[in-house]
This record gives C-alpha cells, structure tokens and sequence, in this order.
C-alpha cells in the first residue's frame, strides 16, 4: 500500500495556546471550519479521544471515526482514522502549533494517507479533499484565532421551540423530508436535495425572508431519526461568516413532543461594517438575523406541528373502529355468538 505525506503550514497572528484550545475542542469546529458539519467525542478525555467526524470532501457528506492523542504542552494533536470511509484506505496525521517569539504562532496541517487498492484515481481524489480541506482549516483557525480578541456579541446564539400534540416519527419526519418544503412552506421558493447516503443530506434552498429578499442557501445534513438533525450552511448570506442549526426532537412532559430549532451565527465583521453607512449598527444586524432566521424557523415548526397532530388525527378513527370492533367480538364470545 502506498502512503503518501504532505504538510501544509500557516502563520497566525495569535498567541500559540489560542490555536492550540481550538484546534483541541474539535466540537467546535463546525463552527470555526468550513468542511466539518459536526463532530463529537464518542469516548475519551482531553489526553487520547474517541471522535466521529461529518465534513464535506470533494463536494460530498462523509463521516469517519478518528482518535486523536492531545499534548497540550508541546502543542501538537496527533490523529488516525480508525473507521476510514471509502475510497481512504488509511489516514492519519497530525497539528503542530508552534510559538513564533513574536506574539504569533505557526500551525503546521501534516498528513499521510492511502487509497484503498492503491487506485490512482482515487488517491488524486483524496490528493485533492486533502489540498482543498487543509488550506481551508488553516485558514479558518487563523480567522478564528486571531479573532478571538473580537467582541462576543459577533456570535448570536438562539433557539425557538413548539410543542406538538403527535408524535416524534411524524414531527421529525416532516423536517426530514426538506424536499417536500416547497410545497409546505410558504417562505421556501426551491430545495433540491441530494442523500447518497441515509442520514447524510446535501440540501441547496431558495427562501424568501419577511422583507421580500430571496436567498439561496447550501447545508449539509446529519440526520439521526427520531433524536436529531444539525446542519450547516456552506453557502451564507453576506453578513454572516458561518451559521451552524440543530433540530431536536424530544418528548414533553406535558405528552406530546417538544421539538426545538437552535442556530448559531458568527457575524463577518468586514460585512457589517459595510452595512454601518446603510445606518445599520452591530446591534441592529444582531436583531434582523435573529428575526429572519427566527421567522423562517417559527414557520416551519407551526407547519410540522400542524402537520404531525392532523396525522395524529387522521389515525384516530381508524384506531377507534378498530377498539370498537374488538369490543364486539369479545362481547360475542362472552354471549357464545
């Protein structure tokens, strides 16, 4: 098996330990990285972990399971895949952060990998997911990084929820089956969606906001039935540098399930501060996201309410003839009829 190594290197202009805490907290890098859709630790702690990780490569949703061993006083964060996906026969690598002495750092991306039957095709394919995904990290964690000195309130955090007189399967389904929202909802123009995979969804949608605009959108999808679907968008609106959305599904104490819609949003500063001659301030853009993606949000949560209690409804008289039947027979048996 062939093995093929590269390394990528970027200079950051920030402390060491500020690249190294988020290169180490991999669950958050769906919000600092472009690639990664989501990622958890499956066992572990902060010394040798578990993970699983969604990205996107080449244009495609996959997911694989890695672990990683953390050294947080040399600075480095050493992985391998143990559960590679198709066509990586083998992957591993690892980040080095290094002080440069002069208030900065240099983070340094290495890789080596495999291709399964060492195909030639498919080793450029990875060649190419590794260039592309690796200059955007680096890139990303020098944003991140350097803009960690930012002031909180570029990131805004919030949630809507509904409660649903039905069932999970049929409230999850509903937002599931973002193919069908053109038809279900009045503020989304066009979905076209692409699932090679169950549970993995490339979705590009067209919605219009409540001032009349229109906007196209990409995410990637990782949908759990029944529990849960985080997103991230690829393709944002201008003003916004990243936005990463959940949706829950969790029963309510009350009967019925709780179903909950949370985004979180990092602002582009250099966009907003375009927006500031149009009379629009930092809190003010904070306020017309919240109320876009909150209305957008709102909507689709009444629609799969109103959708999962009338399919509730429509079983009922089923299951009613159904006990009545019973009913009867079993009066039958007991009169010998």
């Amino acid at each position: 098996m062939t093995t093929r190594r590269t390394s990528h290197t970027a200079g950051v202009a920030a402390p060491a330990d500020v690249a190294y805490r988020i290169v180490a907290d991999v669950t958050s890098w769906p919000v600092h990285f472009p690639p990664t859709v989501h990622a958890v630790r499956l066992s572990g702690d902060d010394r040798e972990e578990r993970i699983r990780i969604w990205a996107l490569a080449n244009g495609a949703l996959r997911t694989w399971v890695s672990v990683r061993r953390l050294d947080p006083a040399a600075r480095t964060v050493e992985f391998e895949q143990a559960e590679p996906a198709a066509p990586v026969a083998a992957m591993g690598g690892a980040w080095r952060v290094e002080d440069d002495g002069d208030g900065g750092c240099r983070v340094e991306l290495a890789h080596h990998y495999a291709a399964v039957g060492d195909d030639p095709e498919a080793l450029a394919l990875i060649d190419r997911a590794v260039e592309s995904n690796s200059t955007a990290e680096l890139d990303a964690l020098r944003r991140a990084a350097e803009g960690a000195a930012d002031p909180a309130d570029l990131t805004l955090e919030f949630s809507d929820a509904e409660v649903i007189d039905g069932s999970v399967d049929d409230a999850y389904d509903f937002v599931n089956a973002c193919d069908r929202w053109p038809e279900r909802l009045p503020h989304v123009l066009r979905v076209e969606l692409t699932e090679d995979e169950p549970g993995l969804q490339l979705m590009e949608m067209d919605t219009r906001s409540p001032d009349g605009s229109a906007h196209t959108t990409a995410s990637g999808r990782v949908c759990v039935p029944g529990d849960r679907i985080v997103y991230k968008q690829t393709t944002v609106p201008p003003v916004m540098r990243t936005h990463n959305g959940e949706w829950t599904f969790r029963p309510d104490p009350g009967g019925g399930v709780r179903v909950t819609s949370r985004h979180t949003v990092v602002i582009d500063p250099d966009a907003a501060r375009e927006l500031a001659p149009e009379g629009l301030t930092l809190p003010e853009v904070r306020t017309k996201i919240r109320e876009t993606l909150g209305a957008n949000s709102r909507a689709t949560l009444r629609a799969a309410k109103a959708h999962a209690e009338a399919h509730k409804e429509a079983h009922k008289g089923p299951r009613r003839e159904a006990r009545k039947e019973a009913h009867a027979e079993a009066g039958r048996e007991r009169s010998g009829k």
